[in-house]
């Protein structure tokens, strides 16, 4: 059985978080980043996004801090390297549809895979693209999945507080729809 997970999501957020697709553990749980070993939520606090660690059954609380959350491919896998070209194929459109009608200034892209599946971009350097998503900023994070060693925890901090830093020079400029 597959299950999706709803988005956590509002019109003109700040930023707007989106995983590759839900794990096994979020997709019955309905709340995202609930497997123990992610380490989602206390990036986001560490690196400045929210003034506490929010636990994942408290996801929603995440739109107090003008961030969301959602997926590219709604189809749970309990890896993402389950999931097939087709599977991004098949989401670009709705995906893509979903940013411009919510509109948030950043959506921030955690991990590369896929970025790089619906932008067909073979390599695809970390931080802010040059490209941008129906008027969003793009910007690509490493994936703070439990599985992904090859960050430590200080250094997806360090990576994540570059787009929180980012999110506060836009509010600094006067964008009133950034917090």
């Amino acid at each position: 059985m597959t299950h999706s997970l709803p988005d956590i999501i509002a019109p003109r957020l700040a930023v707007l978080f989106c995983g590759i697709n839900p794990g096994m553990l979020a997709a019955a749980t309905g709340h995202h980043f609930a497997g123990r070993s992610n380490r989602f939520w206390r990036v986001i606090h560490l690196a400045g996004f929210t003034p506490d660690e929010i636990r994942p059954e408290n996801d929603r609380q995440i739109l107090a801090y003008h961030c969301g959350l959602t997926t590219v491919v709604e189809r749970s896998t309990a890896r993402a390297d389950e999931l097939t070209i087709e599977d991004f194929t098949s989401a670009a459109a709705r995906f893509k549809q979903k940013i411009g009608h919510y509109s948030p200034r950043f959506v921030a892209f955690l991990g590369k895979a896929a970025y790089t599946a619906l932008s067909g971009q073979r390599d695809v350097p970390w931080g802010l693209q040059t490209a941008t998503l129906e008027g969003s900023a793009i910007w690509v994070l490493p994936n703070p999945s439990g599985r992904n060693r090859a960050f430590t925890l200080d250094q997806l901090v360090a990576t994540y507080r570059q787009l929180y830093l980012a999110v506060q020079a836009k509010a600094d400029e006067g964008d009133a729809s950034i917090f």
